[in-house]
């Protein structure tokens, strides 16, 4: 049996699955976050033995924001995801380091892009949560290092356990953060140095296809909207456009990026759900 190739496997990708935001301090960036725009993050944990812990505010869409800090630096250089968030500390301040997009197969999706040379196998990960559960995960990251402007990883949750069972989804599908209603992810903007490079490139990894208007690239990504915006035309290296049930649109600079919120009708879409 042929192995399906990086077309194939862009057309099912889910949808943005998290965006990896790095922050020296994530406890006091969940409280931040609150306060700017009411977007509560109520879960998260440590990963023990790779250097980084997390706090994570739940999107009604299935996606979620992942605040990511470091406090073992040695050991996060040694995976992809901690070193991403390394670098955008060192260079940054913080920031988007990286985001992930949601595969159901990551498995057979490893096997076709590793025969390719893009990505490399499929890797189990795991997290403790407060409360003593461990939460599985199962990736595969591209050959080349992981950053915002680069080839997104990919990623496959089981449904089961508290975070991610159908019970857990429609939980948060019906979340009221304190903004007043469930809160979604609409769209990624990115600052690109040359957008229509970036996009080939993505393309020709994960077969994601992109429209160009001159040169600003777009894809739909699921439910979701991707763009790679001209560096010279962005305010902040990453715009993250949410969706809620609010009487007027918000906005905020924080965390390195820019949150906007814009009014949607609800319910939200979640991608991906059994």
């Amino acid at each position: 049996m042929s192995l399906p190739d990086a077309a194939s496997i862009g057309a099912v990708i889910r949808g943005i699955d998290h965006l990896v935001i790095a922050c020296a301090d994530p406890d006091a960036a969940a409280r931040d976050l609150e306060g700017a725009i009411g977007l509560a993050a109520t879960g998260g944990g440590r990963h023990v033995g790779r250097g980084a812990f997390n706090r994570i505010a739940w999107l009604a869409d299935g996606s979620y924001l992942e605040l990511i800090g470091v406090d073992d630096r040695d050991a996060a250089l040694q995976q992809p995801v901690g070193a991403a968030a390394v670098r955008a500390l060192d260079e940054h301040g913080g920031g988007l380091a990286t985001y992930a997009l949601r595969e159901d197969d990551v498995g057979g999706a490893a096997l076709a892009l590793s025969a390719l040379g893009s990505f490399g196998p499929a890797t189990h990960g795991s997290r403790a949560t407060p409360d003593g559960e461990t939460v599985e995960w199962w990736t595969t990251f591209p050959t080349k290092p992981l950053a915002a402007d680069a080839t997104p990883f990919l990623i496959q949750h089981p449904h089961s356990g508290s975070e991610w069972s159908p019970a857990a989804l429609e939980a948060r599908a019906a979340f009221r953060h304190p903004i007043g209603s469930p809160v979604g992810l609409a769209r990624l903007d990115i600052a690109s140095a040359d957008p229509p490079s970036t996009a080939a490139a993505i393309h020709d990894d994960l077969g994601i296809d992109f429209w160009a208007v001159a040169d600003l690239a777009v894809a739909d990504v699921g439910p979701h909207v991707l763009r790679l915006v001209p560096r010279r035309e962005m305010p902040v290296p990453a715009v993250v456009t949410l969706a809620a049930h609010v009487d007027a649109p918000r906005t905020a600079d924080l965390l390195g990026l820019r949150f906007d919120v814009e009014r949607a009708e609800l319910p939200l879409a979640v991608p991906g759900t059994p």
